[in-house]
């Protein structure tokens, strides 16, 4: 479906970390809304004693946005791109942050073991060669009722969503990458949000997966009908009858 996968894509990563942040930073709010996504978790407190997976971390922003809103909880931070991962290691971190070089599809081998209270993914599910066998992974990494947020370009369904998608990645986005050498791995970032799942569709994915209370979430600012989150608690867990599941795609905001 999408012209870079597995290894290649990891070295694309790789390749790329050295100018990533900049990009990033560059999007306007990219930060908020990984906070944004956090908070949309609905975990209590501050994270004090709980334990959260940060699946994908690229170079830490979604680890920071998990520490700055959640300071207590013990963070396990996952990265396929050992280039990334790097990054994102080198940055000054308090106790409780741990990174483990790893792919999506292979955490238990690389020592990664629930039980956890939350798991959040960033930018990952349209990358990943099987995103159903994640899903169900990650469902049975989580304690019963644990929380689920899929941070995620993830096109509302509208034709200006798209054309909004396509005209900022080829006329800002992709000259910025090519010019810095990375053009082939953007070309594909731009490819992966048309060729993947609408944000109701991916919400149908996570339902189908064995969880419950799914709700696609839209992003503020350029980003609206363009980037979602995705957030759900694990299903089929004996702790008395489940709440119904609200509507697949919300409108507004949210929190």
């Amino acid at each position: 479906m999408n012209p870079l996968r597995d290894e290649a894509l990891a070295a694309a990563f790789d390749h790329a970390a050295r100018s990533y942040d900049a990009l990033m930073t560059a999007n306007p709010g990219y930060h908020a809304h990984l906070r944004r996504s956090v908070r949309r978790l609905g975990l209590p407190g501050h994270g004090e004693g709980l334990r959260v997976l940060d699946l994908g971390c690229g170079t830490g922003a979604s680890t920071a946005a998990l520490r700055s809103t959640l300071p207590g909880a013990d963070i396990t931070a996952v990265g396929a791109s050992a280039g990334m991962l790097e990054r994102a290691a080198a940055k000054p971190w308090p106790a409780g942050v741990t990174f483990v070089h790893a792919p999506a599809e292979e955490l238990p081998g690389a020592g990664v073991k629930g039980p956890f209270d939350a798991v959040s993914a960033a930018y990952l599910f349209r990358n990943l060669s099987d995103p159903d066998a994640v899903l169900g992974a990650v469902r049975a990494l989580l304690a019963p009722r644990g929380r689920l947020g899929v941070h995620e370009y993830a096109l509302g369904g509208r034709r200006a969503d798209r054309a909004v998608w396509t005209l900022v990645c080829r006329g800002v986005v992709q000259p910025v990458a090519t010019a810095l050498g990375d053009g082939e791995l953007y070309r594909h970032l731009w490819r992966s949000v048309v060729d993947f799942d609408t944000a109701g569709r991916f919400a149908e994915r996570v339902r189908a997966a064995g969880f419950e209370a799914v709700r696609a979430l839209p992003l503020p600012g350029w980003q609206t009908g363009i980037a979602h989150t995705v957030v759900a608690r694990r299903g089929g867990d004996p702790q008395g009858p489940a709440r119904a599941a609200a509507p697949a795609v919300v409108t507004g905001t949210g929190r």
